[in-house]
């Protein structure tokens, strides 16, 4: 998939994507929730926000608060392809969300999960 086709995609389409996902395997809105605001530095309030404001998933990313320092530690591969090989470093923060929620619907404690 295009790059552009990816960034372009609507927060409120695939937050309810991530949460299914984690449904599916027995954890929570909650949880997924809490690792998008240590991923991101988002608060509750500001990624209801995003959320209400239908922004696009590049801009979620682009005016993300914080990112955390700790993101460089997340590795290994979604959809075959290794997270800290890929070259745009937006690309790569929206690979880190979806690296996390994989482990999140693995069963993967929350400490492991936030690289505690």
């Amino acid at each position: 998939m295009d790059n552009s086709k990816v960034f372009a995609m609507k927060l409120s389409k695939v937050y309810p994507l991530l949460v299914q996902k984690a449904e599916r395997k027995h954890r929570t809105r909650e949880e997924v929730d809490e690792i998008i605001y240590w991923l991101t530095g988002y608060d509750p309030e500001s990624l209801s926000q995003q959320l209400e404001a239908d922004v696009d998933y590049g801009t979620f990313f682009r005016e993300a608060p914080c990112f955390h320092p700790n993101a460089a530690q997340i590795t290994g591969a979604v959809c075959g392809v290794r997270v800290e090989d890929i070259p745009d470093p937006l690309m790569q923060k929206i690979r880190y969300l979806d690296k996390l929620i994989d482990e999140l619907a693995k069963g993967r404690t929350m400490e492991r999960i936030l690289r505690k």
